[in-house]
């Protein structure tokens, strides 16, 4: 097939490229840089200039990569971002989330696609169970330094699955861990240099459920996105979550740090505002039971327990 990649030099898209030419797919892989041109060439892929906020460059790369399935990863979170700070970290990312998303929809529909699978994340309501299926909805009520984020998710989930034209496929990833990623040690990501310098502490109960995905275990179910499934939304995730007073102090031991300092609820939020405790002690975690079963998701890292030790690096 014929397969768009926008964000193909992204942590994600690194992986994922490579899987799909190996996989005999002809790959466009979108850049806004020039300087990455090498790059996408190296992992195999036709490598395209454009802004994706540009909607007429978009077309037209669009236009002439003639592609039967658009695989859409733009994102641009920093590598640390401070949780009080969220709405300014993520204000570009949340652009690409709902004017890239248009773009990408209004030049796939032109070409004539047949399927789009967009990147969402896992960003479940703070009651009920500590673990949510796809049915369960987002945050209805997130911190005000999230709420931007939490729409512009919403807002490409509803852009994406109510397209009737093609096949729309939404993916929520867990938290990204392995190569490439901000938690990786190889080179050593900003999650993991803050573990080593006990700067991630357990805040309150640490009870917030986290789920992670292996970065490459994240591409591999994507890889099969593309490929096969029906349309809809899939909570992309490893087979445990787990609260933050649980992986956290496993984190640590992995990297041979001490263990994280603990801190009360109050101080948490003067260090890290709202937004900060929320994700430490209410957060919840997502199933991966639809995955599994319609996507055919198999995971090379099942927990975060044995990823966290042999694939960080």
């Amino acid at each position: 097939m014929k397969v768009f990649v926008a964000g193909a030099t992204g942590a994600l898209g690194r992986h994922l490229v490579p899987m799909l030419v190996g996989k005999g797919h002809d790959v466009v892989g979108m850049t806004r840089t020039e300087s990455k041109r090498e790059l996408l060439a190296s992992m195999g892929a036709q490598p395209v200039v454009a802004d994706a906020l540009d909607p007429e460059a978009v077309g037209r790369v669009v236009s002439e990569a003639e592609p039967e399935v658009i695989v859409h990863q733009l994102t641009a979170i920093p590598g640390a971002f401070n949780p009080r700070r969220m709405e300014r970290d993520f204000a570009l990312t949340n652009r690409l989330r709902t004017e890239g998303t248009d773009h990408l929809l209004s030049a796939g529909r032109a070409a004539g696609i047949r399927r789009f699978v967009a990147q969402s994340f896992c960003f479940f309501a703070r009651t009920g169970g500590a673990v949510k299926s796809e049915d369960d909805p987002l945050d209805p009520n997130p911190p005000a330094a999230t709420r931007a984020n939490v729409e512009s998710i919403a807002y490409l989930e509803r852009s994406v699955t109510a397209a009737d034209w093609m096949e729309g496929v939404v993916l929520r990833y867990g938290g990204f861990y392995g190569p490439g990623t901000s938690f990786a040690v190889k080179p050593p990501g900003e999650l993991v240099e803050g573990i080593r310098k006990r700067r991630f502490p357990i805040v309150g109960d640490g009870g917030g459920t986290w789920s992670f995905i292996h970065v490459e275990d994240a591409a591999t179910a994507t890889l099969n996105a593309v490929e096969r499934g029906p349309a809809g939304i899939y909570n992309v995730v490893d087979d445990e979550p787990a609260r933050v007073r649980d992986w956290l102090p496993e984190a640590a031991r992995a990297l041979g740090a001490k263990r994280p300092l603990r801190l009360p609820r109050w101080l948490g939020r003067l260090a890290a505002g709202e937004a900060g405790v929320v994700m430490m002690t209410e957060l919840r975690g997502a199933s991966n039971a639809k995955a599994k079963r319609e996507l055919g998701l198999r995971l090379r890292y099942p927990s975060w327990r044995q990823g966290f030790v042999e694939g960080l690096g």
